[in-house]
């Protein structure tokens, strides 16, 4: 590899470097070609790259993209996995691959210019795809809005099923169709056609009243015969004194008589 050549890769090295969301390295002794055509055709699904590069290139593309970090797992031989989407499929697929093959272990990287320990990628690697992700996150939003759209639906159902039974208890009898109607008669309004009602009313309250004072009346004329009676009761002690003036005329001729006879 010439001098233009290297350059040439150390630039694409640095673009890869400043365009990746992740950079995973790994040691890929005893990796076979159809092996990392196989490792690549997975990688695919996560758009990310897998490239085997000399060390020392990709120091000088680190320095460049300023991402000193990614040196320090440069020891031995060393690839690279330019991680541009779903960085969790990306180490899942690495994962996969090395738990079957038992190759490939990881050394480290970075994400979003931190470094990535290798508990940590094995942690992404746990964790499901992005798609997965955005799917739950949809649903954890979206079920607020479900529950008021469940609640709105079950209040607005148990009031039609109410107005429904009301309106077959109206249909069957068992509750008037008229009761509810003296709300809209106006009972305070008085119309020229009731006024002679009234009158009426207001005619006939006078003969109740005559009616109800009568027996006042009744008991005062009850009472007359005896205030009748007691001026004869009083005159009767009267009748001696008349009698004793006929006896004193009648005492007189016989007193008369006498002198006459003297």
């Amino acid at each position: 590899m010439n001098r233009d050549q290297k350059a040439a890769t150390i630039e694409a090295l640095a673009t890869e470097i400043d365009r990746s969301e992740a950079i995973f390295a790994v040691d890929y002794r005893g990796l076979s070609v159809p092996g990392a055509a196989e490792l690549r055709a997975k990688l695919r699904d996560a758009d990310a790259t897998f490239t085997v590069v000399k060390n020392s290139l990709t120091e000088r593309a680190a320095d460049q993209a300023g991402a000193q970090e990614l040196k320090t797992f440069l020891t031995g031989p060393t690839a690279l996995t330019f991680v541009r989407g779903d960085i969790a499929l990306a180490a899942k697929a690495i994962s996969d691959y090395a738990r079957a093959t038992e190759l490939l272990p990881f050394k480290g990287g970075l994400m979003n210019g931190g470094v990535l320990e290798i508990d940590q990628i094995r942690a992404l690697s746990r964790l499901p795809s992005r798609e997965v992700l955005y799917g739950q996150l949809v649903g954890i939003v979206a079920s607020p809005v479900t529950g008021l759209v469940r609640t709105l639906n079950a209040l607005i159902g148990g009031l039609a099923g109410a107005l429904g039974q009301v309106h077959a208890k109206k249909e069957s009898g068992e509750i008037p169709s008229g009761e509810a109607l003296p709300v809209e008669a106006p009972v305070e309004e008085a119309t020229p056609e009731d006024s002679p009602a009234e009158e009426d009313s207001a005619k006939d309250a006078p003969a109740e009243d005559t009616a109800a004072e009568e027996p006042p009346a009744e008991e005062a004329s009850a009472d007359e015969p005896a205030a009748e009676d007691a001026p004869t009761d009083q005159a009767e002690p009267a009748q001696p004194a008349q009698d004793d003036n006929k006896d004193a005329s009648e005492q007189e001729p016989d007193s008369a008589e006498a002198t006459k006879e003297d």
